[in-house]
């Protein structure tokens, strides 16, 4: 499996790919790995992009209190895994309405996804697609890579993505011995588990 090392020749990568009628990429990793920093530096650099976050189709606070889940958000039985295939879905269909392709977005502030928060236009040619779970194969997930171009899985060293993890805890309202306990605790999980599946990726990008 080859190694990307710069945002370059992840661009030079993903046009290398036939766009038609769109062409959609993954952009994998574990919490705290760059995906969205990653994800957003390509689409700058590529004509006709976007980014859709998988952080969209998390469930509702209140879904996660009735199910029992609200205390590991995050991992993969706390998203709304159907939703997100319906718009891989859309996306891949050929539709000449006009219409765009409506996805969820999410506030990190209160956790919550946004309705309707994205709108991915049908002219744009390539869809950046950025989460923790692409590669995943169980709970359903193995629908979701059947249904993207090319993936890339992106590989951090670990003390450099807890520090970021446990930064991005204490901006968005948690104590510091929360954020680490968090950052610790589910995120690690969680991380143990993505990490197993970059073996699926066609690419792995590791970044200075």
């Amino acid at each position: 499996m080859s190694t990307l090392r710069s945002i370059e020749s992840l661009a030079q990568f993903v046009e290398s790919l036939p766009t038609s009628p769109r062409r959609i990429i993954g952009i994998a990793g574990s919490p705290g790995a760059g995906k969205s920093t990653i994800a957003e530096a390509l689409v700058a650099r590529l004509h006709s992009a976007v980014v859709l976050p998988m952080d969209g189709y998390h469930l509702p606070q209140a879904r996660l209190v009735e199910l029992g889940r609200r205390d590991r958000m995050g991992a993969p039985d706390t998203f709304d895994v159907d939703g997100f295939l319906a718009t891989l879905t859309a996306l891949r269909a050929v539709d000449n309405s006009g219409n765009p392709v409506l996805a969820p977005g999410f506030d990190r502030g209160i956790e919550e996804p946004v309705h309707d928060g994205i709108r991915i236009l049908q002219e744009l040619s390539t869809v950046v697609v950025e989460g923790n779970y692409l590669l995943l194969e169980s709970g359903g997930w193995g629908r979701v890579a059947p249904l993207l171009d090319a993936t890339v899985f992106v590989r951090v060293d670990r003390g450099i993505r807890l520090d970021r993890l446990i930064e991005r805890h204490e901006r968005f309202g948690k104590s510091p011995a929360d954020a680490r306990a968090w950052a610790l605790g589910p995120d690690e999980r969680n991380a143990q588990l993505i990490e197993a599946t970059a073996t699926r990726a066609d690419r792995v990008m590791e970044l200075p």
